[in-house]
């Protein structure tokens, strides 16, 4: 018992360590929480002489976490989840209302469920009521007034001042290792529907190149155009998250695609302050980690 009343696990560490799980190394991470490496490193370092074990494999080719560095992560979620939440209970105040929020299935999909799961058993008196749709509908949708806010996807050119940035992530035109390009024929195209807005950029500005693309396979998710992908049937213009080990990155066929925002973008009427609660957690929370994760 001694032992155990000697021992502390600093927060701002896990923080680090679950940095180094979403960003995929130590480098990134720091950059996501605005630390230096030697600090991030230094961090980990403190826990693993705390801890008396090895949490990061530090042999090129091995994966990141050793085992112990597994099982603390699994920790980590649950103490870092409580922390905060400990902490929001605390400097609450009375809030009741509604919220009418769209997200696109990318979002839904991430830390916003967690964040939106706490905010509901904080405020209980908040209504929150959710659409998950394409951006560009509910980008209409929000111009509409039929939502206090969404949150969307945007070319980074397309981010205005008022919005609140949870994430920035590259796209990629993409296409199966076995598939050859024709050099003049039209390029087989998987797209998503007519509703996506980088499919209009890709059919608009994407063949300035000379190359002609014929839409060959369309579909609404994410799951069916990776499929598609990796199946042979032609090129595709992916996020990053996406782009899996059994796929091309296809470099200068085509023109470099804008760089994708994952917006909160509140509509311009709205004086919620349920919505601006909610805004001010989610902002805080991207202070904290550096940026949302979504799922893949």
């Amino acid at each position: 018992m001694t032992d155990l009343n000697a021992r502390r696990i600093d927060i701002d560490a896990l923080r680090a360590l679950r940095a180094i799980r979403h960003h995929g190394g130590i480098t990134r991470a720091a950059e996501a929480l605005g630390l230096s490496q030697s600090a991030v490193s230094h961090k980990i370092k403190r826990l693993e002489t705390g801890l008396d074990c090895t949490l990061l494999n530090r042999k090129a080719g091995a994966p990141v976490f050793t085992a112990r560095g597994e099982d603390l992560l699994h920790y980590a979620e649950r103490i870092l989840g409580l922390h905060d939440e400990a902490l929001l209970s605390f400097s609450k105040s009375a809030l009741a209302g509604r919220i009418t929020l769209g997200m696109t299935e990318d979002t839904a999909c991430s830390d916003l469920s967690r964040i939106l799961g706490r905010f509901r058993r904080l405020h209980p008196e908040v209504t929150v009521r959710s659409k998950v749709r394409m951006s560009l509908i509910l980008r209409s949708l929000l111009d509409q007034g039929e939502l206090d806010a969404a949150i969307v996807q945007v070319f980074d050119h397309e981010v205005r001042p008022t919005d609140t940035v949870l994430l920035r992530e590259r796209l990629h035109w993409v296409k199966s290792p076995d598939l050859a390009l024709p050099p003049k024929a039209p390029i087989p195209f998987l797209s998503f529907d007519d509703q996506c807005f980088y499919r209009q950029w890709a059919l608009e500005i994407g063949q300035d190149s000379g190359r002609v693309l014929e839409t060959v396979f369309e579909c609404a998710s994410a799951a069916g155009i990776k499929a598609a992908v990796q199946s042979g049937l032609g090129v595709a213009l992916l996020n990053q998250r996406h782009v899996t080990s059994n796929m091309q990155i296809i470099d200068g066929d085509f023109p470099v695609p804008p760089t994708l925002a994952y917006i909160v973008r509140r509509a311009r009427t709205s004086r919620n302050p349920a919505l601006a609660t909610l805004v001010g957690e989610i902002q805080s929370e991207i202070s904290r980690y550096g940026a949302l994760v979504l799922a893949n």
